[in-house]
């Protein structure tokens, strides 16, 4: 995997030049988003689809291709906007899709194209990003294979996709309700876990060393049926997955078999190998597995919850030696799901990922630190998440049209804070649980190296601190180490720090009580969401905006921003 500097790859994908672009071709979708009857768990309700399809259409593409997607919003009452999770929108931070952040919304019947380079190699996704649609079912696989005359540095025999989520029955308009109202009203766990959108709920496929449980059947309702992936034996197979889930971190294992990481969020990694994995929301894996078991049965694969006591049953699917029949029950129990609660299981997971030999290390020192506490408060009676004791609310005009144009209203006058009272006891509930709302929007300099330490703390329960994974759009970040407790930016923790081979990532997770430190280079400009990957969450208010050297930005399309202020500037004369 060849990655070239932002800078370069705008060059080249603006000039199409002919040594960037030789073997390149662009890929157009035509899609419509709306709301569909569906039964993800055998249980029918409306979700959000495209083309009638659930999950969404899955993109392949080669590194250095043009996506080009003609999304018509299908919705009869309100906006949509898609995020291509894991793309870095070089050169492109309009279609980035976020609204309020880089578009408007796309209202109900109105048209938007997302036109955008695939730059690098890897197993990537795409997700609504207004309210709470990725909930509702707005998601899809997003697979970029290496150019044409690239190779991978791992060898495999054939490539199978697991595209993992979790559901609710209750509408995304209800849970928005409750986790806005006085007094909150939680979500709860979700009723399923899927996975490529399926699942099954109160029934197990394994119900026969379940007691208790009803046996699911094969049954003709398609949009439920077990997920069978077929195998050959003595074959290695690339298996790739993703987490799109609304709250549920997750852990996976396949029966009988060892899972050998090979990338992370569209980065190599060095192979290590696993019995299990834990995938928290956002998170892409490539895995490779050899299917050199018995080949006269089919073996389990299990996805279980993580980091919350599990209310939830684990997600069971089908590897299938042929030539069993695909849906033959294997004769011995599901892997069993560590502990929710072991986070030391977690911890020897997550540590073990480094960045393979020939990845960019990172600059040796930064420019700027930030550090973000994340804690729950409370705000007029109802419950929010806060950083550094701001919880995000997003205007009515997107920033990357308000900045651009220099519009007066685009910011307020206070900036947020770069750290938080070193005083913080982050092992108790706040002692003044009083939080207040803000933009959050960090400005930061063009081409600077920026440190960023995620603090995690005690909520306002007693002995409660939640697994937050944080993404960061527009950029990959180095992760370059993690703590227990209070960061204290002292020479201890300088040296829990990894700068020799720490991986890139665009999603890492911050443990109970513990930070983690990531490192970035500011030089992609555009205005981008870094927030926690949970959507409740970020509908409390668990994110920051970064704003990059906005006056570099290219022309931006009238159609992504010409909303709220940004529409009034340009009817009377403005330019982007």
């Amino acid at each position: 995997m060849r990655l070239l500097p932002a800078a370069l790859f705008a060059c080249c994908a603006l000039l199409l030049a002919p040594h960037c672009a030789e073997a390149a071709k662009a890929r157009h979708f035509k899609w419509e988003v709306g709301n569909m009857f569906w039964s993800p768990d055998c249980e029918e309700k409306v979700l959000i689809g495209i083309n009638g399809q659930f999950p969404g259409p899955t993109i392949r593409a080669k590194a250095g291709d043009t996506i080009v997607v003609e999304l018509k919003n299908g919705l009869h009452t309100e906006g949509v906007v898609i995020h291509w999770h894991g793309i870095r929108q070089i050169g492109t931070p309009w279609a980035d899709g976020t609204a309020a952040i880089s578009q408007c919304a796309i209202q109900p019947e109105e048209t938007f194209t997302y036109r955008f380079v695939v730059d690098k190699p890897g197993t990537y996704f795409y997700h609504g990003h207004y309210g709470m649609q990725r909930a509702a079912g707005l998601y899809g696989s997003l697979i970029v294979d290496v150019a044409d005359g690239e190779e991978e540095p791992f060898k495999y025999d054939g490539e199978l996709n697991l595209l993992l989520s979790d559901w609710y029955h209750e509408s995304i308009y209800n849970q928005m309700v409750g986790l806005s109202s006085s007094p909150m009203r939680w979500i709860g766990e979700p009723q399923s876990l899927l996975i490529n959108g399926r699942g099954q709920f109160n029934c197990s496929l394994a119900a026969a060393h379940t007691p208790g449980t009803k046996q699911c059947t094969a049954g003709g309702n398609k949009h439920c049926a077990p997920v069978i992936l077929p195998v050959q034996p003595n074959k290695t197979y690339r298996l790739r997955i993703s987490s799109t889930t609304s709250l549920a971190s997750l852990n996976l294992a396949i029966g009988n078999h060892k899972l050998t990481v090979v990338e992370a969020d569209g980065n190599y990694v060095e192979p290590f190998v696993v019995d299990d994995m834990d995938i928290y929301s956002g998170d892409s894996y490539s895995v490779l597995l050899t299917t050199d078991q018995n080949p006269s049965s089919n073996y389990w694969i299990s996805v279980g919850v993580r980091g919350r006591n599990p209310k939830t049953a684990p997600a069971l699917a089908l590897l299938n030696y042929r030539s069993n029949r695909g849906f033959k029950l294997p004769a011995v129990a599901p892997p069993v799901t560590p502990l929710w609660n072991d986070t030391a299981h977690s911890k020897n997971f997550t540590y073990r990922i480094f960045a393979r030999a020939g990845t960019p290390p990172p600059p040796a020192r930064s420019d700027r630190r930030i550090e973000l506490l994340n804690t729950q408060n409370k705000m007029d009676g109802h419950v929010k998440w806060s950083i550094n004791n701001v919880s995000l609310v997003l205007p009515a005009t997107p920033y990357l049209g308000s900045l651009k144009m220099g519009l007066k209203t685009a910011l307020t006058a206070a900036r947020p804070a770069d750290t938080f009272g070193r005083a913080y006891d982050v092992t108790r509930p706040p002692s003044n649980p009083n939080t207040t709302t803000g933009d959050n929007v960090y400005v930061l300099r063009h081409n600077t190296t920026v440190d960023v330490v995620l603090q995690n703390a005690n909520a306002l329960a007693d002995n409660v601190s939640e697994v937050h994974p944080w993404h960061l759009h527009g950029h990959d970040f180095w992760v370059l180490g993690y703590g227990e407790g209070a960061y204290k930016g002292d020479a201890a923790d300088a040296a829990r720090l990894n700068l020799v081979n720490p991986p890139l990532r665009n999603t890492a997770v911050i443990f109970p009580y513990g930070w983690t430190a990531l490192r970035f280079v500011a030089d992609n400009p555009g205005v981008w969401a870094f927030h926690c990957h949970i959507e409740p969450h970020l509908h409390m208010g668990m994110g920051v905006i970064f704003a990059e050297a906005i006056d570099r930005v290219g022309k931006v399309p009238r159609e992504a921003v010409s909303c709220g202020a940004t529409a009034t500037a340009l009817m009377n004369g403005d330019h982007l």
